[in-house]
């Protein structure tokens, strides 16, 4: 026991929170990308992301197959867990997917519901204290929340953007082009680049809106719990013990607002990125709701 408590005094108590590459290769990408001279091919956080995938390929389908009965009626009826699905995919398509993009929301609906519950699945995931067990068991870190990484939201972001994009051309066609000068042609050189920011900037948002806030807490816990082993080293066990308490009720309050933050922020960038889908394959619309009000 007094090795273990040793290992984790010993250690950042970000260690956790940070991404732990577990297979990295030689490469010169420039100073952001490999600020290192290494670019990763498998850490804890891709590990977490492929079994997150995983997952919801194998459960999915076994937890909608619940149905009440086997009769004609029974068929038609979901049960256990399979209730809970169906609503949160009601939900979405009803209150989320059909006021933004209207006529095309059997089009990509799938894509919706598939971003919502690959992030849940990634944010509650990352709720799970891997990370303290599998170094005791294989030496190795695997664990961590996938989207406090700024790289995987900012990859999820960009398929963000690219459903906007490609399918803004794809429907919109000229109309889409056009909404990037929504003023006279002579405006166009102040106007077209005021607007490809404004679309950078909302991805940007979107990525870092996830990644802050998925992080935030996991920093505050493992700042928390940190304190018991700061007090235990300088006031002895007794000191410890005491500060122990606090603390672990703090952080079990804490614990039960990230499992709502998991299903929040899940939920955000799903609304959000519908949005911004929307706003792209429903331009003619807006531009009539325009001319209409105009008038």
């Amino acid at each position: 026991m007094s090795s273990v408590t040793g290992l984790l005094a010993s250690t950042n108590p970000l260690e956790h929170v940070v991404q732990h590459p577990l297979l990295t290769k030689s490469a010169d990408l420039g100073p952001v990308l490999t600020p290192k001279g290494v670019v990763t091919l498998l850490s804890d956080h891709i590990v977490m992301l492929i079994l997150g995938g995983i997952l919801l390929i194998v459960l999915m389908p076994m937890m909608v197959r619940h149905r009440r009965g086997t009769d004609e009626v029974g068929r038609l009826v979901p049960s256990g867990f399979s209730n809970f699905i169906e609503v949160v995919c009601q939900y979405l398509r009803k209150e989320v997917a059909e006021p933004a993009l209207r006529g095309h929301t059997d089009r990509f609906i799938t894509y919706i519901w598939s971003v919502f519950f690959f992030v849940l699945m990634v944010n509650l995931l990352g709720l799970l204290p891997l990370g303290a067990i599998t170094p005791l068991l294989a030496g190795k870190h695997i664990g961590g929340t996938a989207t406090g990484n700024i790289f995987v939201t900012a990859t999820l972001a960009l398929l963000t953007l690219g459903m906007v994009v490609v399918n803004g051309l794809r429907i919109g066609g000229k109309a889409y082009l056009a909404h990037f000068c929504p003023g006279p042609l002579v405006l166009a050189p102040l106007l077209v680049p005021v607007e490809i920011i404004g679309l950078g900037a909302k991805i940007f948002a979107l990525a870092v809106r996830l990644f802050a806030n998925m992080i935030a807490g996991h920093i505050l816990l493992a700042v928390l719990l940190s304190f018991i082993l700061m007090a235990g080293t300088a006031l002895g066990t007794w000191g410890g013990l005491a500060v122990a308490v606090p603390v672990v009720l703090a952080s079990v309050a804490i614990y039960g607002l990230e499992i709502f933050v998991a299903f929040l922020q899940a939920f955000i960038f799903t609304f959000l990125t519908t949005l911004f889908i929307g706003m792209a394959v429903n331009v003619h619309h807006e531009e009539h709701h325009e001319e209409a009000h105009a008038h």
